[in-house]
């Protein structure tokens, strides 16, 4: 009887994890995830020839930077649109650690233009990185898109 009701529940799981009744996108939609996590600068200036000589020797760095890094600053346009545009403050207690982000973008499946800008520096005026790709979302297709800085920005998959 045991055996008879376990087989019972393994087959019902299987069956209802084949074929769920929930789907997380509506019919015919497909999503776009902006999602990475990246460092901004430090904000370092130059010490004068004062400061330098007042420190002692073993600690006469050329350089002298903040502890707080930069807010990241991120744009992406969907066929020209701006639908998303922030900076993105560091993580940690005192601002030291990456900024990040996770959202989403629910969008029928088609094809669109992406344009997608990011500066890690507050004082350029421009981009650190910027890419323009059109892309083709089939229904129920999930696009990341990733930055990584090792293999030269901005990445889709």
């Amino acid at each position: 009887m045991g055996s008879i009701l376990s087989l019972v529940v393994v087959l019902g799981a299987a069956w209802l994890s084949a074929n769920p009744s929930w789907q997380s996108l509506g019919a015919g939609d497909a999503l776009i995830r902006l999602s990475f996590t990246q460092s901004g600068v430090r904000n370092c200036r130059a010490r004068t020839p004062e400061e330098l000589a007042a420190l002692p020797r073993n600690m006469r760095r050329d350089e002298i930077c903040e502890r707080r890094r930069a807010p990241v600053y991120v744009e992406m346009d969907i066929d020209g649109e701006t639908v998303f545009a922030q900076n993105l403050e560091p993580t940690g207690l005192s601002g030291t650690g990456p900024s990040r982000i996770y959202h989403r973008f629910e969008v029928p499946a088609g094809t669109y233009r992406l344009a997608l800008r990011l500066r890690t520096d507050p004082a350029l005026d421009g981009y650190t990185n910027e890419l323009e790709q059109t892309v083709t979302l089939v229904p129920g297709q999930s696009l990341a898109v990733d930055y990584q800085s090792e293999q030269g920005g901005f990445v889709l998959e």
